[in-house]
């Protein structure tokens, strides 16, 4: 049975995570020499940052600063995300590992949000999670079609639905 959070041990870890997770797209964006996945990177590394915006407004304490210190401060070089997106960096296929990577971080984003969600009770800090499940649904989209994309393989939304056999 997993672990009952209460509401500000799960903003702090969400806090934790949405600041990896905007650290891995700046950087991710920085090193991808592909326009379109850049692109992506960049979007992504926005929506984070406004996640991160969203859980630092209901985090009652003062241990991360400011908003804007906490999201200027380097990148934790202890994540295991970051150090794996690092390990990419050295490779010819950064960009295709990198979305691979960011894939994992969303799901496992959207599987602990959802027990977060699940398990409080003040209704305007579950709201919050559900709307970053949902566009953190979105994000793991995105990244998959960029991946298709980028891997040149025949993504759903590149198929022609009018086809007859």
């Amino acid at each position: 049975m997993g672990k009952e959070y209460t509401v500000q041990e799960a903003l702090r870890m969400a806090i934790r995570t949405e600041k990896g997770s905007m650290d891995f797209y700046e950087k991710a964006a920085a090193v991808t020499r592909n326009g379109r996945a850049k692109k992506v990177f960049s979007l992504l590394a926005e929506e984070e940052a406004e996640h991160l915006k969203s859980f630092f407004e209901h985090f009652e304490g003062d241990e991360f600063g400011t908003l804007n210190s906490f999201a200027g401060s380097p990148p934790d070089p202890s994540s295991p995300t970051y150090l794996a997106l690092a390990k990419a960096v050295d490779r010819d296929t950064h960009e295709q590992k990198a979305l691979e990577i960011a894939l994992l971080e969303e799901m496992s984003c959207i599987e602990s949000y959802t027990k977060f969600a699940r398990d409080i009770v003040d209704p305007v800090v579950r709201a919050i999670f559900e709307r970053v499940i949902r566009e953190t649904r979105k994000h793991s989209e995105l990244i998959e079609a960029e991946y298709a994309h980028l891997m040149r393989m025949v993504h759903e939304s590149d198929q022609d639905i009018y086809v007859r056999e």
